[in-house]
């Protein structure tokens, strides 16, 4: 499908012409082999979408275990996992067949990430060679089904303070579980309350006495399909969505696991009870074994904006066959897109979509270089458990909105579950929590830029960083954190310098840039001072990074979208001359002045924007998307999502 061109407009604005199959490929980028593979099995087990509502939740979550086996057979789901055990060898490709896995049933794309990117991983990327050779080669076929034990019921962000402990008995040479209590209880579980045979356990380990800090066990819990002695396993029930995984709690009761069984990459126990590691700051060790699960976050930041895609091809495919009201009374009535305000709900969050899709691309690349080796910095490894937590946390909240736009914008039949909707909003749902709550992913992200991601990154609290942060003088601050030194030039790189109500410029990306890097770096500014000033008054250090934490949020979410729209106008920068580029041109700019616009009351408050600036951008927005209007059904076909995945018969016929 193309779109013709016209004439010129009278600006001398010409629509462009798509060239889809060649947007589809720019899209799907070096691994379009591997997201044609996955499209393949999507569409072979295209069913499962409508068992979703027919089944049991017993029944369906067998059809679910069912389908990741029958995928894992076709490669689709052991690309990351070394060639000698069964696997691909390709860690970018794996995240790339989780992003394109998402635009089918989610609870089959959960247990697909419970059992190979956490259970697996943490196998891979925390066990040495005896592990790998344990357990891979049944992990990766799917045999053998594993949980990933970290989260418990009083304790889920905060991992440093789990309360389920790991004691080594000398005697024996094994270590003994316990729960320590309900609120040590592992929660929320997947592969946990049917399928689970073994469970990596993130405990509290004591050698000798002594609490080393938290490490993790591979630990049976079902023997025979029962659950092992001095395990207790409760199933979660029915949740809000995903009811095809089979979450659940687990308790363990002095359960003795071999000295084997400690997950030794990082730190390893002698027989005669000698703790040792490599690493000898015990934060450094934590954050360093935490920092090897970042797949983890990185896959679920792309499958947010694949959910999204979903969505939005099915309420824009709606709005350009659903027709209301007439504009005359003698005329036609008018389709849905030819109506503004259905642009400004739909078109922006295209753009938007697009926008995350290219950041995803870099955030993937560099786990990709870090993982394979071929960037081995401590410094390339911050900044990629920084970005990806940043990345992770955009691209869920806007699944979350996109999609319940999408719902209002596709009326009753919308509500309907026969068209998707109502999966696509339950299923979504908790991706905004899970592999961490977004809040605490951007403290995260904050964190990196207060301390310029330092060899003392790891080794920091919240206080830690307060503490750090106010022992450098606020221009350092600044000065080491700043990529772009725009608080003293910022006003050079605007059109008309001091003169804020031009109108030039608005479509120019180094404006655009200038913008959104003057506001992340004057927001920086802002929180370095108001935690120095905190401190200087001989505040509570805990306190004073209570009363700035909004302020801390707000920082790390204007670098976030800072780094969205560098990584679409890189782009942008690579393409060949012709009409997909000036298509992406157009959805460029709407991203990045509906991301101006949505924040102008801040850029006026700071002197950057006039009321007649603010209220160009806001024309500028609507023109854009009258003219991204005529390209909307091929920028959401360009995605390349199967038919048989939209499953809306209502809405796209």
């Amino acid at each position: 499908m193309t779109t013709d061109r016209t004439a010129p407009a009278p600006d001398g604005y010409v629509q462009p012409q798509l060239d889809v199959p060649a947007l589809t490929g720019l899209l799907d980028g070096e691994y379009a082999e591997v997201r044609d593979l996955v499209r393949t099995n999507l569409v072979t087990y295209a069913s499962v979408l409508a068992e979703a509502d027919e089944l049991g939740i017993d029944a369906f979550r067998e059809r679910v275990r069912e389908l990741v086996v029958g995928m894992a057979a076709t490669g689709q789901t052991g690309m990351g996992f070394p060639k000698e055990y069964g696997g691909g060898g390709d860690v970018g490709a794996s995240i790339a067949a989780f992003e394109t896995l998402a635009y089918g049933d989610l609870s089959v794309l959960v247990k697909v990430g419970v059992q190979f990117g956490l259970f697996g991983g943490a196998i891979l990327h925390l066990g040495t060679e005896r592990h790998h050779d344990a357990y891979l080669p049944r992990l990766i076929t799917g045999e053998l089904m594993g949980c990933f034990a970290m989260t418990e019921t009083g304790h889920g962000s905060n991992v440093q303070a789990l309360g389920t402990v790991a004691r080594y008995d000398a005697a024996t040479g094994e270590f003994v579980i316990t729960t320590e209590g309900e609120q040590a209880r592992k929660d929320y579980i997947g592969n946990a309350a049917r399928h689970g045979e073994l469970a990596v356990v993130f405990a509290q380990l004591e050698v000798g006495g002594t609490s080393e800090g938290v490490h993790a066990f591979v630990v049976p819990i079902r023997v025979d399909g029962e659950a092992a002695p001095g395990v207790d396993i409760e199933d979660d029930g029915r949740k809000m969505g995903l009811n095809g995984v089979d979450n659940g709690r687990i308790r363990f009761d002095g359960v003795r696991v071999p000295r084997e069984a400690l997950l030794n990459r990082f730190a390893d126990v002698t027989p005669e009870g000698v703790y040792e590691s490599t690493i000898d700051n015990p934060d450094r060790r934590f954050f360093t074994m935490l920092g090897t699960l970042v797949q983890g976050r990185v896959s679920v930041g792309g499958a947010g904006v694949s959910a999204s895609k979903v969505a939005l091809a099915v309420a824009t495919k709606y709005a350009l066959r659903r027709r209301q009201f007439a504009a005359n009374p003698e005329g036609e009535e008018q389709l849905l897109l030819d109506y503004g305000l259905h642009q400004r709900r739909l078109l922006p969050l295209i753009a938007r979509t697009y926008a995350l899709h290219f950041a995803q691309d870099v955030v993937r690349r560099q786990l990709h270089d870090v993982f394979s080796g071929v960037e081995d910095d401590p410094q390339a490894r911050r900044r990629l458990e920084a970005r990806a937590a940043g990345t992770k946390a955009l691209g869920t909240w806007h699944a979350t909105r996109t999609i319940q736009e999408c719902r209002e914008a596709c009326g009753g039949a919308g509500y309907l579950a026969v068209n998707r909707f109502a999966a696509l909003k339950a299923d979504s749902d908790i991706f905004t929590t899970f592999e961490g709550d977004n809040h605490v992913l951007l403290q995260l992200v904050a964190k990196g830029l207060l301390t310029d991601y330092a060899s003392e990154f790891e080794d920091l609290d919240q206080l830690g960083m307060v503490r750090y942060v106010t022992n450098l003088a606020v221009e350092t601050v600044i000065e080491k954190t700043s990529a772009h030194k725009l608080l003293e030039r910022v006003r050079d790189l605007l059109p008309g310098g001091d003169e804020w109500d031009q109108e030039a410029g608005l479509l120019d990306s180094e404006y655009q840039l200038a913008m959104v890097r003057y506001r992340e770096e004057h927001m920086l500014a802002g929180v370095a001072r108001r935690l120095k000033s905190g401190i200087d008054r001989k505040r509570d250090a805990g306190a004073v990074f209570s009363e700035v934490q909004d302020h801390v949020i707000a920082v790390a979410h204007a670098h976030v979208e800072r780094l969205v729209l560098e990584a679409f106008v890189e782009k942008m920068r690579t393409l060949p001359e012709g009409g997909n580029k000036v298509a992406l041109g157009l959805l460029c700019d709407l991203f990045a002045l509906s991301t101006i616009e949505a924040d102008r009351a801040w850029f006026m408050e700071h002197g950057r924007l006039t009321v007649q600036r603010s209220k160009a951008i806001t024309r500028e927005v609507n023109d854009l998307c009258r003219k991204i209007r005529p390209l909307a059904g091929d920028l959401v076909d360009a995605w390349g999502i199967p038919a048989e995945m939209l499953r809306a018969p209502d809405l796209v016929g």
